[in-house]
């Protein structure tokens, strides 16, 4: 198994904080985003390497921190070469170009780099060999209202039925931790759904499209977790984090 950890976004709406600083580097309780992240990678045996797909604006702070980072499994930087908001390529667009450039023929798991969560990846990786399909980690916000604000997912039976990007009216509240396991055979089906021209902004959008080709199981965490999209969430983040 092999990890991507999405981090080619620009997060204007954390500015000014990330207007110089990639969000995934923004420091939660002493140490950046994405070192919360990696510690939760670790311990799955199964992965073989972590990729961290940036852009050409933030490559040299990603490898920056690498250099001062004591890694305990091998962590490679892939430079999407976007410059800005309106030329990124998109969340699937990084998945996509991180398995063309490294020819990557193994289960993936992927990662937001914006995610801060408690439940244990390990149980995650278990939970997907035992299905051997694509799995989806949810967590139930347990608020229509907020649902509004995230990729909601309907389930019948720990399988998904549909995905919604933001719904006016949500038809649940499991929403999406950006937090997916693919295995192999699935690397053919994100190649297709990019050369069928389909948007590869949004996760959930292949999701979507995903659910209607093959399994799609979903994890339900009631774990902390936290999206960090705005500087609220980010000071409640560092805030539990610190005091843990």
């Amino acid at each position: 198994m092999d990890a991507i950890i999405l981090a080619a976004g620009y997060a204007t709406r954390l500015y000014p904080l990330t207007e110089n600083t990639p969000k995934p580097l923004l420091n939660v309780a002493g140490k950046p985003i994405i070192e919360h992240i990696i510690k939760k990678l670790n311990r799955i045996d199964l992965i073989n390497k972590i990729y961290i797909v940036t852009n050409d604006k933030f490559e040299h702070y990603f490898k920056k921190w690498l250099d001062n980072f004591d890694a305990e499994k091998p962590i490679e930087i892939i430079n999407d070469g976007t410059k800005s908001n309106q030329d990124r390529l998109g969340a699937i667009g990084d998945i996509n170009h991180a398995i063309n450039l490294k020819n990557l023929d193994n289960d993936i798991i992927v990662i937001a780099g914006d995610n801060l969560f408690e439940l244990s990846l390990l149980d995650v990786a278990n939970f997907f060999k035992k299905r051997k399909s694509n799995v989806i980690v949810l967590h139930d916000v347990k608020d229509i209202e907020l649902a509004k604000h995230y990729g909601i997912v309907e389930v019948d039976n720990d399988t998904i039925i549909n995905f919604e990007e933001k719904p006016i009216s949500p038809k649940s509240t499991l929403a999406s931790t950006g937090i997916y396991l693919f295995p192999r055979k699935t690397i053919f089906l994100i190649k297709k759904y990019i050369d069928q021209g389909n948007n590869p902004d949004k996760t959930g959008s292949f999701i979507e499209w995903l659910h209607k080709r093959d399994v799609v199981y979903s994890y339900v965490s009631d774990k902390k977790w936290y999206d960090i999209g705005s500087i609220d969430q980010l000071e409640k983040a560092n805030k539990y984090y610190k005091q843990k």
